[in-house]
């Protein structure tokens, strides 16, 4: 019988790369948390309507990469491709704009998308994100991009570059989607398929094409900017200026436009030179329209999302996390002693140590060398139990102590400070 295999766009998360996800996992909560962001958790499937509406039909995500299905009660259902729809049909549904001011929220989780599976992109992958709900300020957008930074740096993430945009209201865009439809219509015969397709849907998507002939037509495409309108323009400066006064380092690249169709004003990525041809590990902006087109009231939004498997390989590039130690690996050997062994641990454990035993039953020598990770092993065998001590033998330094096994509470301060 042939083995099973985990399925293609899906994979394992073992050692020593669950290492990585644990300490940006604890770093997100940390970041956000002083930031005064609240965990949302939403459903990993939802009605296919919601994204219909709130990603837009014309765009690839809903086009082509849902993982759709129809349940038993006849409904169509989908895993979710993105975070940020989930989250604003539950602020609308949950009435969390009854709670007043600005809501900030944030998740971290599984989502789902049938693409071709590649360095840091999978059908199964992990995002963080944040959502910033109910204002208009420029100052949100800035706050955002901040944070971001603040957590890719907090995980020993350098030389990241910030892709700045508006895309302008939607009013703004009307007049532009015109100009990029007379721009492009020349040159329809050497566009691509999807390119040709969205000239009449959603011109400004040819500009995120990655075709290569189409991006070199693209070059000389009308730029966003110069259709934005003066509020749209004031916005995005002030954004700018904040940056700036936040020592955050950006570039202006008018062909940003990001792949969703709900954003509005602000649009951004953080870029990596270290992922080659995927080389966004963040990408956000603004989307004021996104909760009215969900059925709640006008409310200004702002917010991003990284991707967790990119960022792992960056960490994993610029070898920032090794395994974590722990304080004490616990070697045991002979049947009073490895009968005692698990209850010596468990004591180290609830006075607030990490402590792994050895299961293996190997001969001393052995259960050392998988020590290595340790701070510290401590030592059972039979003479240790019969003479009523354990010991403590320091692995950086060689030191050996013995600890009375009736006196190990009274000892853990002392140890604390060793370690």
């Amino acid at each position: 019988m042939s083995s099973l295999q985990v399925t293609r766009g899906t994979r394992d998360i073992i050692a020593p790369e669950i290492y990585y996800w644990q300490q940006l996992e604890a770093t997100a909560r940390q970041i956000l948390s002083q930031a005064a962001y609240t965990e949302i958790r939403t459903p990993i499937f939802e009605s296919t309507e919601l994204f219909a509406r709130g990603i837009g039909e014309a765009t690839d995500i809903v086009g082509k990469e849902m993982y759709t299905f129809t349940d038993r009660g006849d409904r169509s259902l989908t895993l979710r491709p993105e975070g940020t729809a989930g989250a604003a049909r539950s602020f609308v549904e949950n009435k969390l704009f009854a709670q007043g001011g600005v809501q900030r929220l944030w998740y971290m989780g599984a989502m789902f998308r049938y693409e071709r599976p590649q360095a840091g992109r999978q059908r199964q992958f992990h995002q963080l994100g944040v959502e910033v709900l109910g204002s208009a300020d420029p100052r949100a957008d800035a706050e955002a991009i901040a944070i971001a930074s603040d957590f890719l740096q907090a995980v020993g993430l350098k030389d990241l570059v910030v892709d700045l945009n508006s895309v302008g209201s939607a009013e703004d865009r009307v007049s532009y989607r015109q100009a990029l439809v007379d721009y492009f219509t020349p040159f329809i015969a050497e566009l691509d398929t999807d390119s040709r397709d969205r000239l009449t849907r959603n011109p400004l998507r040819i500009l995120d094409s990655k075709d290569k002939r189409t991006q070199e037509i693209s070059q000389e495409a009308p730029s966003i900017l110069d259709y934005l309108s003066p509020e749209s323009q004031q916005h995005f400066e002030k954004v700018q200026a904040l940056l700036t006064d936040l020592n955050i380092a950006y570039r202006i690249n008018p062909r940003l436009v990001r792949g969703l169709d709900y954003y509005t004003r602000t649009a951004f990525e953080i870029q990596s030179n270290l992922l080659g041809a995927q080389s966004a590990v963040c990408g956000g902006g603004r989307y004021d329209r996104l909760i009215a087109e969900l059925g709640g009231a006008d409310t200004p939004a702002v917010g991003w999302a990284i991707g967790l498997e990119r960022l792992v390989i960056l960490m994993q590039q610029v070898a920032i996390q090794k395994r974590s130690q722990v304080d004490f690996y616990i070697v045991s050997r002979g049947e009073k002693a490895e009968a005692k062994s698990l209850s010596i641990a468990q004591i180290f454990r609830k006075a607030g140590f990490s402590a792994e035993l050895d299961l293996s039953g190997a001969k001393f020598d052995k259960q050392f060398k998988r020590a290595s990770n340790a701070k510290a092993a401590v030592v059972i065998g039979d003479s240790e139990i019969e003479s009523g001590q354990i010991q403590i033998k320091w692995l950086g330094t060689g030191e050996q102590e013995a600890i009375a096994i009736a006196d190990l509470s009274d000892s853990f301060e002392a140890l604390r400070q060793k370690l």
